[in-house]
């Protein structure tokens, strides 16, 4: 019963109310719903700080050599093709979203146009649907916080991928038989965050840069990531971070450079 009451308490409180200027009753009672939704993801891996407008998530290096279409996936995703794995359930982080007051953007798409090919329309993010990512560690006594697509390199370019928001598309709900209610998509794909696009909109986040369309250019930039198997933590983040609440940055997990790779 908890599962399927979080996403309904974060749409229907989230942080979305006090941002539209309702009256100082509502706005309280906003506030109340994001921190009861907090205090429901204790134990869940998954950390809300509607105050920063942040969200974090366990996660642990999963590809280091190889290309890439996923930036996070659960363990039925596509693993083999994702930057980082994580255990926390879809639908949970959606919840936490969603109280940061995101809304949907739009997803890529193809336009077509008579005798010509089809064009594709990268996402759009509109203004409260965008999101930062950011991958933090502790390694010998150091805090490591680096934005995502630090991590990320265009093997077209030779660069780290340009920086730039992510766009909330918050998955959908689709029934898996005829006659069986809907599920949501992502709990049962565990894809959560794409960088090439796809244009079913399962995913919770999608990469909205032009040249997300090419799917054979992205792999991990292995000058920066830790090894394969070690754990950090995913942001996700309304505004620009330059630094970590003090509780989160002494959370941190600890890196260890003696790991096999």
């Amino acid at each position: 019963m908890r599962l399927l009451v979080l996403p309904f308490l974060a749409l229907c409180t989230g942080l979305g109310a006090v941002r539209t200027g309702l009256p100082a009753t509502q706005k309280e009672t906003a506030e109340d719903g994001a921190e009861l939704l907090r205090q429901a993801l204790v134990g869940t891996g998954i950390e809300l700080d509607p105050s920063r407008g942040l969200v974090s998530v366990p996660a642990e290096v999963l590809v280091r050599n190889d290309l890439l279409e996923y930036l996070l996936v659960g363990e039925r995703g596509a693993a083999h093709e994702s930057l980082f794995l994580t255990h926390v359930k879809p639908s949970l982080l959606n919840a936490a979203l969603l109280a940061l007051g995101v809304e949907a953007g739009t997803n890529a798409r193809a336009v077509e146009s008579d005798g010509e090919p089809a064009r594709i329309v990268p996402p759009v993010a509109g203004e409260h649907s965008g999101l930062f990512l950011y991958v933090a560690w502790r390694e010998a006594g150091e805090i490591y916080l680096f934005r995502v697509e630090d991590l990320l390199t265009n093997l077209e370019t030779g660069r780290a991928m340009r920086r730039h928001a992510w766009v909330f598309l918050g998955s959908r709900f689709a029934a898996v038989r005829e006659g069986q209610p809907p599920s949501f998509v992502a709990d049962l794909e565990e894809n959560l965050v794409n960088i090439t696009f796809f244009y079913q909109g399962n995913t919770l986040l999608t990469g909205a840069l032009e040249e997300c369309v090419n799917q054979y250019i992205w792999a991990p930039n292995g000058w920066l990531i830790p090894p394969r198997g070690q754990e950090v933590r995913l942001l996700f983040a309304r505004r620009r971070v330059t630094r970590l609440p003090p509780a989160w940055a002494e959370a941190l997990p600890l890196v260890s450079r003696e790991a096999s790779k």
